[in-house]
């Protein structure tokens, strides 16, 4: 080889391995290795405390998850959480503060209806995605007013078809109602009389019970007492216990069902025997440990299960919501793009609007025009037995 030759090799090759090192260093400057912050609004403290702490465990457990996959890269997720001790007041300066965090991507609201109803407002005004984990369809009803805020957990108007349905089912035509007063309560009452004069079920009556009450005895005696074939109980957990122990003592031999606002932990506990045989209308997750894992999307809901379960000691129903949620808005940051270390927002707030997926709750789907993400068939039908819950059927 001529000296030229040798030298012009050798220059080329120097420039090919510059270059090389140029594109590498450039790539790495170039990654996004800053957090994803998630702010989290969630009943740490208060009335509803039992499944907020729920969901902070859930949360604390799918960012870890995410974090040590790699699935994000270069990146982690950083939480930062507040106690809105079950006040819709507290909640509000909550997500003010968060709003006001630049660095915050998105927010998850826990299971209050009057939080999440009262912050929506202020949400859309400080244009921040929002997800929150309660029930009411005003929390993204009207959608025209509500283009940031989102929502997971069961619809009223599904949970209460796929109830009556089971209703139908066993030929049950005379039923009593056990509502809370909040807005989730008032609107499964409703639902519950559209889906009862489609069907030809009569309501023989209707109470109402504050989230907050620890005695419900008088309500469910007056309920009992028009002797109905079955007990609809549209409470929080706390107050279904407590109806389900007073039916009991009153004697009470028809049939007991919940709505999935009454879901808690997989073990009934003190309530077990009260509650054996009653029917829950809630997502197959509950109780995967009954169904055998033959897709992908079931695998996944099994893992978490037998996750949070060897973590925290038991499973709680509602657990899988908080980690959706985390999924959704890592999943819409990492695609909304944008400049490295800089939140857009409106670009999360974009891309949570056309979501779908395989959730662990089940399927989950967003759209312009529905912002409550979880599908009808997500919801099935469980039964009380030997102290836990188990499928139906």
């Amino acid at each position: 080889m001529s000296p030229i030759r040798s030298a012009s090799v050798a220059a080329l090759a120097s420039a090919v391995l510059a270059t090389t090192l140029t594109g590498c260093q450039f790539g790495e400057e170039q990654q996004d290795t800053s957090p994803i912050v998630i702010a989290a609004d969630l009943e740490l403290s208060g009335a509803a405390a039992p499944i907020g702490k729920a969901y902070q465990r859930a949360l604390d457990l799918k960012v870890e998850q995410l974090n040590s996959s790699g699935a994000l890269g270069g990146r982690k997720i950083e939480l930062k959480v507040k106690d809105n001790r079950s006040d819709a007041s507290e909640s509000l300066r909550n997500i003010n503060d968060f709003s006001n965090d630049s660095h915050v991507s998105a927010i998850i609201m826990g299971g209050c209806n009057e939080c999440a109803v009262g912050a929506a407002r202020t949400i859309v005004d400080k244009r921040i995605p929002t997800i929150a984990l309660a029930s009411a369809s005003g929390i993204t009803e009207p959608v025209a007013e509500r283009r940031y805020v989102f929502k997971l957990a069961p619809n009223a108007a599904d949970s209460a078809a796929t109830l009556t349905n089971e209703l139908t089912r066993r030929g049950i035509r005379k039923v009593a109602v056990l509502n809370s007063a909040d807005t989730y309560g008032q609107e499964g009452l409703s639902a519950l009389r559209n889906q009862f004069a489609r069907t030809g079920i009569k309501l023989l009556r209707a109470e109402s019970v504050r989230t907050t009450d620890t005695d419900v005895s008088s309500q469910v005696g007056a309920l009992v007492g028009r002797k109905p074939d079955a007990l609809v109980v549209w409470t929080p957990p706390e107050q279904a216990s407590l109806a389900a122990a007073n039916a009991q003592q009153a004697k009470f031999t028809g049939s007991l069902f919940f709505d999935a606002s009454a879901a808690g932990d997989l073990f009934l506990g003190g309530s077990a025997r009260s509650v054996e045989r009653a029917t829950l209308v809630f997502t197959q997750t509950m109780v995967i440990d009954d169904v055998i894992a033959t897709t992908p999307a079931k695998a996944a809901r099994r893992q978490w299960f037998q996750d949070y379960t060897a973590r925290f000691g038991s499973y709680n129903g509602y657990s899988s919501f908080a980690a959706d949620a985390v999924q959704l808005i890592a999943d819409a940051e990492l695609r909304a793009g944008g400049a490295a270390g800089k939140v857009d927002r409106e670009a999360v707030r974009d891309v949570l609007e056309t979501s779908q997926l395989d959730g662990l709750s089940g399927p989950i789907r967003m759209t312009p025009d529905n912002h409550s993400g979880l599908m009808p068939q997500a919801l099935t039908t469980l039964v009380a037995r030997g102290g836990r819950w188990r499928l139906s059927g």
